[in-house]
């Protein structure tokens, strides 16, 4: 891999986003990175688009992504700061986070989309720029001065810099805090009642402590061309549809497209969610035999916890896009995708090797379940084995006896820990020497990236500000767990957060590279339960200060990447810290008020087709499994050893393909992305899975055939669609479930019928 360099006539390219081998120099497709600046990115024809033949060559290397994808163009005038951004930043901030913490105490666990986000924004955007009078506004400008006052009410068109922020802001609002999940678990397992002041400082520590923690590392961990963040693209190139360029004819065609695109999956997606469930997956196998358990397990997949839908196809978007069951098959790179699907025939093949010869005693348990068991079978009562201070009581735990799994999620566990492992070295022996020199040039004040270049026009935010926002997020969290009586020690705390600290770079390198996040909460667990052992409510506070942590750095560091679309630095600074703040102060509230009405629903195991606790279910589990018998059941001689043993091994896994790339390179060992190819031996434990093999397909289709053999059509429109296609499906999701899905308190069932049939929509056989 290359350290890109402006100010190099020739360019060698990285292979972070390609299929060429790493190390190998294209000399066909050498440039100068300057080049670009004279064309738009949505010109028919740029001399950068051409090989030596005068034919566009595909988009193969990071610098093409950064350069051949992306406008490098920017308006350092156009305003961000606006009475448009702030009432619908706020306001979508709002929306986003009341609608995400609703979604989470739902049957079927639905996120709010950042594409449904950025499309709503931009709807509202538009109509403000109309109906708000201003000095550019045709309407009022014979009774509007021009002053700064209505500059800042409306200062013309709807503008890029405003939809970016306005998107982040309600985008960091959306998604529901982890802290939430200790809180809930708290009020209905525990009957604890949480001061609502200690509450909400420790939703505020915990959320931006990773901002802090992020923005510090942000020199190599954001500002880097090979850091491409595929799962950015389609939203950047949204962006760029609907704001630059607008008298370019071409730019009008991909504008008409998205919105075509975007109308016909809205329509769709009513097929497969609600009208004809069957589209969601249609197996051949089990319509030819609708009476073998066996083939439901391995063919079947259209119903949750069904199967692993081997062969099956799958017609609704909602799962096979980037919201469902894949990483993203438009967007994400060919070799990342193949690794994914190596390991998952992988996956189909342990699962039913374990099944098959009762490993675990895995053929006393349903199938697929990620819940505790008694060896005959039945729930696993975890608050039996529980004392009054809810801790571990060893005299309980005799006569309860230890808790099972079932085996596919004992591979899961398997797969995450490996992945852990393998994270780590597989950084180490492809990134860590481009890390270094990355920190090195940073520091001596070099301009690596293209649109780093262009970034140099707004003034940086300081580095202060991230060690103010990490230093008093650490004193709100050491505070909170003192006055919240969480039972983690200032130590337990330092302890997590440096957890965070030391694994951040590993994982935020995959994900900007391959698209794949590894999860970092096992490991967080393993290491809590091993040095506080006993007690659930320690391991679910540890978990949230060194996962949780881990997580929103993540988040942020992703978000300073929209340095593609020139947001001035100090504007997301401040757009991601209020969105967090105003995210986590809802969430609060709307839980309080969700378990208020709704407590013995989300304590139930089945819950209700409208409310349902499953997520804090999941999440205790987990506490209880780790936090009072990790000790006992993932020790060394334990029934589960082998799963903390694991990210030892997963450390060793990246090795022979880095020796057998380094003496035999055309063997292409370099494409193996070892921490996904681990990650998913427990890929299909669970939700719905007949999606996987119709994203295969489409993966293979676009990032193999149009991105190498219609390299003009993929330019423009490839991740356009993706946006097109994930955007509408969201807005349908959204419309679908408060229409008829429960949101609104009232559920409309289908009519059965041979496309929405009693029992698994594919017609396989019935197991539970």
């Amino acid at each position: 891999m290359a350290i890109l360099d402006p100010a190099q006539p020739d360019v060698e390219r990285s292979d972070s986003f390609s299929d060429e081998k790493a190390g190998e120099k294209n000399e066909k497709s050498s440039v100068q990175i300057a080049e670009p600046a004279t064309g738009e990115v949505y010109d028919d024809l740029r001399q950068i688009d051409l090989d030596e033949d005068g034919k566009e060559r595909p988009i193969v290397t990071d610098v093409d992504v950064a350069t051949r994808l992306i406008s490098l163009e920017d308006d350092p005038t156009l305003p961000a700061f606006t009475f448009r951004m702030w009432f619908l930043g706020i306001g979508l901030s709002c929306f986003g986070a009341v609608l995400g913490q609703i979604f989470y105490f739902r049957p079927q666990t639905i996120s709010v989309s950042q594409l449904f986000l950025q499309i709503l924004a931009y709807i509202l955007g538009v109509i403000m720029q109309e109906v708000i009078p201003g000095p550019f506004n045709e309407r009022y400008s014979f009774i509007t001065p021009n002053n700064a006052f209505w500059r800042f009410m409306n200062p013309g068109p709807f503008n890029m810099k405003e939809h970016v922020a306005i998107t982040i802001f309600a985008s960091t609002a959306a998604g529901s805090a982890l802290a939430i999940s200790v809180f809930a678990a708290d009020e209905l397992y525990y009957n604890l009642q949480i001061n609502p002041g200690v509450g909400i400082f420790t939703l505020i520590g915990s959320q931006l402590m990773g901002y802090g923690l992020g923005g510090i590392m942000r020199s190599f961990l954001v500002y880097p061309t090979y850091m491409v963040f595929p799962s950015l693209l389609p939203t950047v190139q949204l962006f760029d549809a609907l704001h630059r360029g607008k008298k370019i004819f071409l730019q009008k065609k991909r504008v008409k497209f998205f919105w075509t695109v975007f109308c016909g999956i809205f329509i769709w997606e009513w097929f497969p969610e609600f009208i004809a469930p069957t589209l969601t997956g249609i197996s051949i196998f089990c319509l030819a035999n609708r009476k073998s358990a066996w083939f439901t397990r391995i063919f079947g997949g259209a119903a949750g916890n069904e199967g692993l839908g081997m062969f099956a196809f799958c017609f609704d978007w909602n799962y096979v896009g980037s919201g469902g069951g894949s990483l993203g098959a438009l967007f994400t790179p060919l070799s990342t995708q193949l690794s994914l699907y190596s390991g998952t025939l992988i996956c189909i093949i342990a699962f039913c090797a374990l099944y098959a010869n009762n490993v675990w005693n895995g053929q006393n348990f349903p199938w697929l379940s990620q819940e505790l068991f008694y060896e005959n079978g039945t729930q696993y009562d975890q608050l039996s084995i529980l004392d009054e201070n809810f801790r571990l009581d060893k005299a309980a735990l005799e006569v309860q006896g230890l808790p099972w799994f079932a085996s596919s999620q004992v591979l899961t566990k398997i797969g995450t820990n490996l992945s852990i492992g393998a994270t780590i070295t597989h950084v180490i022996l492809w990134y860590g020497k481009d890390i270094l020199e990355v920190i090195r040039r940073y520091r001596a004040g070099d301009t690596y990236d293209p649109h780093l270049a262009k970034m140099k026009a707004y003034p940086e935010v300081p580095m202060w500000w991230y060690i103010l926002v990490f230093v008093g997020s650490f004193a709100m969290a050491m505070a909170t767990i003192y006055t919240g009586h969480s039972g983690l020690p200032g130590w337990g705390l330092v302890v997590g957060i440096i957890i965070s600290a030391i694994f951040l770079p590993f994982v935020v390198t995959v994900y900007a590279i391959t698209g794949f996040t590894t999860s970092m909460q096992n490991l967080v667990q393993i290491i809590g339960a091993s040095m506080m052992p006993g007690s659930p409510q320690t391991n679910m506070y540890f978990t949230l200060y060194g996962f949780n942590t881990l997580q929103q750095a993540l988040g942020l560091v992703q978000d300073l990447k929209m340095q593609y679309t020139k947001l001035p630095p100090r504007v997301t600074f401040t757009v991601q810290s209020l969105g967090a703040i105003v995210g986590g102060l809802l969430n609060y509230v709307i839980m309080k008020v969700i378990i208020s009405t709704h407590r013995e629903i989300l304590l139930d195991v089945q819950g209700s087709n409208i409310w349902s606790g499953q997520q804090v279910q999941s999440f205790n589990a987990d506490a209880v499994s780790w936090g009072a018998l990790g000790n006992t059941l993932y020790a060394p001689g334990g029934r589960y050893g082998i799963v903390p043993f694991s990210i030892l091994i997963g450390l060793v896994v990246p090795v022979p393909f880095y020796l057998i790339h380094r003496y035999y390179p055309k063997l292409g060992a370099n494409h193996v992305m070892t921490p996904i190819l681990c990650w998913t031996l427990g890929y299909l434990s669970v939700g719905i899975n007949t999606s996987v093999f119709t994203t295969f397909l489409l993966a293979v289709f676009s990032q193999y055939y149009l991105r190498r053999y219609r390299p003009r059509w993929f330019r423009k429109y490839n991740f356009l669609l993706s946006a097109a296609l994930d955007g509408g499906t969201q807005v349908m999701v959204f419309v679908f479930t408060f229409a008829v899905g429960g949101g609104s308190g009232k559920v409309a069932n289908m009519p059965n019928w041979a496309l929405n049939p009693v029992g698994n929509p594919d017609y396989c056989m019935r197991l539970t």
